[in-house]
């Protein structure tokens, strides 16, 4: 288990599978996008689906503010292509079966999925802002204000 990260830190690197075998990896979007990662417990439950739905319903705002949205949790890539197809998802979702990903953010939660908790990296790799407590129906609110507020456009 790393240690707790931190504003200013660099984000450690990640590549995990998304839907049809494809591999993302977070330095693809490196100089081009501020990326928001967003940890969340469990595909269908119903915060992780009030905050992806929210982030969903956001994601004009968060893409004219350059914003690449990545989610991530333990779940499977075939129970991330059901929850995405579900609720008509417009970003990706990333499987992190072996923790290795949530481990390295230190988002291991007791129950050993991931904690809810958003890490915004600027174009840099740098860790610009972290949310510990979302407000799951809001959250793509919460992402572009912090841009803003940053100047990170």
């Amino acid at each position: 288990m790393s240690e707790t990260l931190k504003v200013g830190d660099k984000a450690p690197g990640i590549e995990a599978e998304t839907y049809g075998g494809e591999k993302i990896k977070l330095s693809d979007y490196r100089e081009n996008k501020l990326v928001a990662l967003y940890f969340y417990p469990k595909d269908y439950t119903g915060g992780c689906t009030k905050e992806a739905c929210s982030i969903r319903d956001g994601m004009k705002e968060l893409e004219k503010l350059g914003v690449q949205v990545l989610g991530v949790s333990t779940d499977s890539v075939k129970s991330h292509e059901g929850f995405k197809e579900k609720h008509s998802l417009n970003f990706p979702l990333l499987s992190d079966k072996s923790k290795d990903i949530i481990k390295s953010y230190g988002v291991v939660s007791d129950s050993g999925s991931a904690k809810r908790e958003t890490f915004l990296i600027d174009k840099t790799g740098v860790i610009r802002y972290i949310w510990t407590k979302v407000k799951t129906t809001e959250h793509s609110e919460e992402i572009a204000e912090k841009v803003k507020e940053l100047g990170l456009t």
